[in-house]
This record gives structure tokens, sequence and C-alpha cells, in this order.
């Protein structure tokens, strides 16, 4: 999985963008045209998308402690409710999303303002959480979205630091992270993204709406996920998850190469434990067009070994034929996870997320954040699924994955609150392509 550039440092100076007076023949419902300051970095150049004829003396700079940076046409307001074709939409959501100059966020954020996530009824706001050097790419990418003229971006704003990006959102896509640089040990990788993510958890516990759900993808993102919960402790735990969806894709799609079949025939996949090379592709309960997919795939050889080595290593199978990381299909799994949380699941299906343990029903140790299979109702909550079959080969493999997991929380426990750290992780365990 890529990752992205992110550094929590908030330098803070103001802009007032210009009146875009010619921009209001595009919009015939605006009604007035609001100028609100964006933060940006030191020496940042300014991007406007219109010509340098078009642009009015700016105005004088104002008092800090305004919500909302927007960027560009998004600077406009508008009544909703007084164009036609919008009567029928719902309520504008806030979505922020950190990281979002990186390679994954170049995918995702158009598949968000399209409506392929949450409808082609939902308007939504875009809120861009960059560092200070991505800062003018930040400002590209929402050059790039306010060219796209997408119906139902009603706002995007851009800034560095989570306390005013992350203000009101109701989704949160936690990307930005460092990635593991030469020589550096998991313990230390641990730290340093810990820290990132403990600052955003305790972001979104002041600013956030209290009901916020959060996706982390910056890895390693089942320990970031524990971190950003403990530092939140407003916010439900169950409303956090770390992103295995890619994973579940990657094994369906090769059963279904191995059985012969389209992968949609391919459903009750489940990834259990931890996103590393300890990660549990589930053939127990997997089915093949509505059969197990033991009966399908009888090559017991193959689930067992084979099945579980070529999932885990599809990425960096990828970086050597592309010379790039799985950016796209990141992006589209985090699509997917989003799509699982407020698409009721298919009657009888799963899907699978990095979620909170306590309560399971599994056995698996409590106050982790594991990916087990669940099911949703479409209201953006989930519940986990009884009915699975666990035999004791797949019980000693989630029990792996379960000693690597309560190894990393030990590691972290400066940053979630549970007093000094104690690292003794069992070994290297990233996947290839993520390190």
């Amino acid at each position: 999985m890529a990752v992205a550039d992110f550094t929590p440092t908030y330098k803070e100076s103001l802009f007032l963008p210009s009146q875009l007076s010619s921009l209001s023949s595009r919009l015939s419902n605006t009604r007035s045209h609001v100028l609100k300051p964006f933060l940006r970095p030191r020496n940042a150049k300014i991007c406007c998308s219109v010509a340098p004829n078009q642009v009015q003396t700016p105005l004088a700079p104002q008092p800090t402690g305004t919500k909302g940076e927007c960027y560009g046409v998004f600077c406009l307001t508008y009544d909703l409710k007084a164009a036609e074709e919008t009567k029928s939409w719902k309520g504008l959501i806030n979505i922020a999303v950190s990281g979002a100059a990186g390679m994954i966020s170049n995918h995702l954020l158009f598949k968000l303002a399209s409506g392929e996530v949450f409808g082609p009824d939902q308007p939504i706001a875009l809120k861009l959480l960059g560092s200070e050097r991505s800062f003018e790419a930040l400002e590209g990418v929402a050059m790039e979205l306010e060219d796209s003229l997408y119906p139902l971006l009603r706002e995007v704003s851009i800034g560095i630091d989570p306390y005013d990006v992350f203000q009101d959102v109701e989704w949160a896509i936690l990307i930005g992270a460092k990635p593991r640089g030469p020589g550096m040990e998991r313990a230390d990788l641990l730290d340093i993204n810990g820290q990132i993510f403990a600052e955003q958890g305790k972001a979104l516990n002041a600013v956030a709406s209290s009901n916020v759900k959060v996706m982390v993808v910056g890895n390693p993102c089942n320990t970031n996920a524990l971190i950003c919960m403990k530092n939140a402790p407003k916010i439900p735990a169950k409303n956090f998850h770390a992103l295995t969806r890619l994973d579940e894709n990657r094994a369906k799609c090769q059963l279904a190469l191995k059985a012969g079949v389209f992968y949609d025939k391919v459903s009750n996949m489940t990834i259990w434990g931890n996103h590393s090379t300890t990660q549990v592709p589930d053939f127990l309960n997997a089915r093949i067009s509505g059969l197990p997919a033991k009966d399908v795939i009888k090559d017991t050889k193959w689930l067992e070994k084979d099945f579980t080595d070529i999932v885990q290593n599809r990425g960096g199978v990828l970086i050597k034929k592309w010379g790039r990381s799985s950016a796209a299909s990141t992006a589209v799994s985090i699509v997917d996870a989003i799509r699982s949380l407020v698409t009721p699941t298919p009657e009888g299906d799963w899907f699978s997320s990095g979620v909170y343990t306590n309560g399971n029903p599994y056995g698996i140790a409590e106050d982790i954040v594991f990916s087990m299979p669940c099911r949703s109702d479409g209201d953006g909550d989930y519940e986990l699924v009884k009915d699975v079959l666990i035999d004791d080969f797949l019980h000693e493999r989630i029990k792996k994955s379960e000693a690597e997991l309560l190894a990393e929380k030990r590691c972290v426990g400066h940053l979630t609150g549970e007093g000094n750290a104690f690292c003794d992780l069992p070994g290297d365990t990233m996947l290839p392509g993520e390190q």
C-alpha cells in the first residue's frame, strides 16, 4: 500500500483570495461571494484559477480564527435548496482526508467527488490535510477538483493543521503517514507514525462530529487506529477502522483465479488480524458460487500455503512489475470499505475491517484493533459476524497475528496512555511493498 507524506508542523499565515466575480455565471444559484482565509505555509505561492486580468486587488488580511479555509470557486456560497436539481439531495456531509496530496488521494478524491462512494444524491465537502512542504501540491489537487466540475462537490478546504481541517467532519480518512526509510526498524516506524495518529486523534476528539467514522490507512494501520482511538475518548471506539479491504480484494481475486470463475462469485471472504505478513486470509469460511471454497478448490496445499503467500506478496510483485506501489487499488479498497458501511450487506455475506476487539465472539484478546468479519445495515455502523467456523489451523494462525498486535500495543504504550513503551516485536512482518 502506498503511503503519503505527512509532517505535523503548523506554521500559520493568512491569505484572502480575490473575489472570483467572473465565475458567477457558472453558478446560477449563487447568492453571494464569501471570501474566507486559508492557512498556507510561509513563502508558498498562491494558485488562482482565473486569468490575471480577472483578479481584483487582494483584500487586507483578517484576524485568525475563521473556520473552513476554502479554495477558489469553492469559496462561493449558494443555497442548495434554491436549485431545482438539488431538491432531492441529502444534507451536506463533511469528509476529511489526510495525506491529501499523495498518490492514494490522487485516485480517491475524485471517486469521492463523483458520488461513487456516498451516492448520486449526496453532496459533500472535502477537507484536505497536508503538510507544509506539500502545500503547493495540495493547492494543485484543489485546482484539479475545481476544474472537474463535480456537481456533488460543494466545498473544498485545504490546510496543514488537523484542528482546523477536522472541524465538524463526519468521516475522516487518514492516509498520511511516514514511509519506512532505509535501515528503519519497525519499532521506530510505530513510534514516528504513532505520534502523527495520536495528534490526529486528539484533533478529532476536540473538533470533529461526535459520531465521526474514522478509516485509518497509514501503516502500520491496525496499531495506528488503536493509537488514534485511544487519543479520542469522546468518539465511540466502534467508529475506528483499519483498512484491510485491499487484502480482502486480493484474496477474492486469487480464489477466483484458482477456481476459474469471475471474482463476483467469491463471497464471505475474511482477512483476520494485522495488516502484515501475519494476516490470515480465511479460505475455510469463503464461498465460491455459494459453495464452500474448500469444496470447489480441492488443492489443500495451495489453500494452506500458496494462497496466503500470494496475497501477502502481491504488493511487492506489483512494484517489481510496474515500479510503483498500489495506490490505485488502495483507493478502490477505501471506496469498497466505506461503501460496505453505508450500504446494507447482502444477505448471508460479510466484509473485513480492522475494528476494536472488545466484546468479540471469537476469543480474540481485547483492546486491540483486529481485522474480523463484519456486517452492516448501511447506517455507517456494523456488527461482528457470529456464524463463522474456526478450526485448529485457522485458530493457530489467528493467535499468531494476535500476538503480534499485542506486541505492537506494548511498543506504543507511551502513545495510548498505558505507560512506558516496551518493544518485543516478534520480527519484521511489514508487507512487501510497504517497506
